[in-house]
């Protein structure tokens, strides 16, 4: 078997590959793009990090490779969409660099509350200004964490032995397994309000872009500090800036940038800020970590057939899997349909299967259910294998259940997620290979293309409805693919739904929101 290592990686990890009879390795870093795609084809294993883009090019060129092997947790440089279509495993390592970055964290809170940066360029400057760089402790102090996953779980431990009280929110935990950990489980209002220190540990995605904006500074209490060791972009930096400015937030420690590498950034005006270049997996033991890591993966996968860490490949023989596949897309796509429409803290995923097909297959649907429902959170940290140990992990309970044959349909697929604060059923069919459809959301009979950018709205039975909402829609330039209505009863409440071509602005939501006879409007992506 031949290994390609594309980027730098630690020694360590390519010695592991050596070490390994029957494996050769070459470590051929900083390739363009058609270099790559040229000698890709005589190897079997790609090992890379963010530095090579693993385009559509350079896989459909890749005739013999077998698994691509990201060392670290992002892949936005791997077309996960080609590697899956050629059958090539693409995998990560998503724990490679929790420690560090979670300590990475702490280092920053620190640093930002003693001026240690500043204190030390003062220092060097030949100055002694021991009252100007007066700090405060983080003892007795409330730190607010959004996002408990790995890294924040590991952040709440360190914060609590410094004698820190701890609140977290996070809509994909448990109370009681907040609680197991020492930490307070809260909405993200009473965090902002309470916190005297906020840090954030959740991807960025569509639903976190900003997460933390204009409003949430205006609801934080006086003199908060700030920290960013996540992903650039899910702080507003511009509103950060106002809140700085405003004497709001006493100070901000930043790892992450919404442009990087951020030479200009006006936050670096302020004194009160404190900055590193994206150091948060820069310790010597994540980066052997996730060599080491990588390496021992790509090993048992292509010697053993041991499938650890893959984004792409479910519980079923791939001859299986081939067949399977328009369900787990289906599946996928229910789950992440109602993960978007629900509101509340997830409780209970409820799965039920009808049909031959798909119910001796149940332990893949239920996984691709679960990706679904946390992927539009989670992005490239979810997949088949680990979807079901993030359920558990954040106490949401899973129930499965399934029949041989429906009234109605040959196979269906019943999809009810549970939270504290209300619940959503939908169910789905296939009509064809390629044409699934979603038959009922709720109590409403549909029939729904799940895919694209879609619109959810909740509305009386009144004439003239679905017309003003296509205005609105038109005025935006937006135009409608398709539309299918249900009800229960003529006179009553009424769903409609929706497939635009393309994504819908926050203001002309709000604009549908407020029209008449319109309760709600929710918009949807898969």
């Amino acid at each position: 078997m031949k290994i390609l290592v594309a980027d730098s990686l630690s020694e360590e990890g390519v010695e592991i590959f050596r070490k390994e009879s029957g494996m050769d390795v070459d470590v051929k870093t900083k390739l363009a793009p058609e270099e790559l795609a040229k000698i890709i084809p005589q190897y079997n294993g790609l090992v890379v990090r963010s530095g090579t883009k693993v385009t559509k090019d350079i896989i459909e060129a890749a005739d013999n490779l077998k698994v691509i092997g990201r060392a670290g947790v992002g892949l936005d440089n791997v077309d996960i969409e080609s590697a899956t279509e050629r059958g090539i495993i693409v995998m990560n390592t998503p724990g490679g660099n929790t420690i560090s970055t979670a300590e990475h964290t702490m280092t920053m809170m620190l640093a930002l509350s003693r001026n240690v940066p500043q204190a030390f360029v003062s220092l060097k400057e030949g100055k002694w200004e021991r009252k100007k760089f007066m700090g405060v402790e983080v003892f007795n102090k409330t730190l607010g964490i959004v996002g408990l996953g790995r890294i924040g779980g590991e952040v709440a431990k360190r914060a609590l032995a410094f004698g820190m009280r701890v609140v977290g929110y996070d809509p994909y935990i448990r109370s009681e397994a907040a609680m197991r950990a020492g930490v307070e489980l809260v909405e993200i209002h009473d965090l902002l309000s309470r916190s005297d220190y906020i840090t954030v540990h959740v991807p960025l995605s569509d639903e976190t872009r900003h997460f933390i904006g204009k409003k949430e500074f205006e609801a934080m209490k006086e003199g908060v500090r700030i920290i960013n060791c996540a992903r650039g972009g899910i702080i507003d930096e511009s509103a950060l800036y106002e809140a700085i400015k405003k004497g709001k937030v006493a100070g901000a420690a930043f790892d992450v940038f919404e442009k990087e590498s951020p030479v200009d950034n006006p936050l670096f005006e302020f004194d009160s800020v404190v900055a590193t270049p994206h150091l948060g997996a820069s310790t010597e033991e994540a980066q052997v970590g996730v060599a080491v890591d990588i390496a021992g993966q790509i090993i048992d996968f292509l010697k053993k057939g041991i499938v650890r860490n893959a984004v792409n490949l479910p519980f079923v023989e791939p001859e299986t899997f081939e067949e399977l596949k328009p369900y787990c897309r289906l599946a996928e796509k229910l789950g992440s349909l109602e993960s978007q429409l629900v509101e509340g803290r997830m409780k209970e995923v409820r799965i039920d299967c009808t049909g031959e097909d798909i119910v001796v297959n149940m332990a893949t649907i239920t996984a691709a259910v679960l990706k679904g429902v946390f992927e539009p959170v989670f992005k490239e940290s979810v997949n088949y294998v680990n979807a079901p140990v993030i359920a558990r992990k954040r106490g949401i309970k899973v129930v499965e259940s399934k029949s041989s044959q429906s009234e109605d349909y040959t196979s269906l697929i019943e999809v009810e997620l549970v939270t504290d604060k209300s619940e959503i059923s939908a169910a789905g069919v296939l009509f064809g290979r390629d044409d699934a459809r979603v038959v009922r959301i709720n109590s409403y009979h549909v029939d729904v293309i799940p895919e694209g950018c879609m619109l959810v709205c909740s509305h009386e039975d009144e004439p003239g409805i679905v017309g003003q909402i296509g205005v609105i829609l038109g005025k935006a330039k937006i135009n409608i693919a398709a539309m299918t209505l249900g009800r229960r009863e003529r006179g009553g409440r009424e769903m409609t739904v929706l497939n635009v071509d393309s994504l819908v602005p926050a203001d002309v939501l709000e604009e549908i929101k407020k029209s008449e006879h319109i309760s709600d409007v929710k918009q949807v992506r898969l």
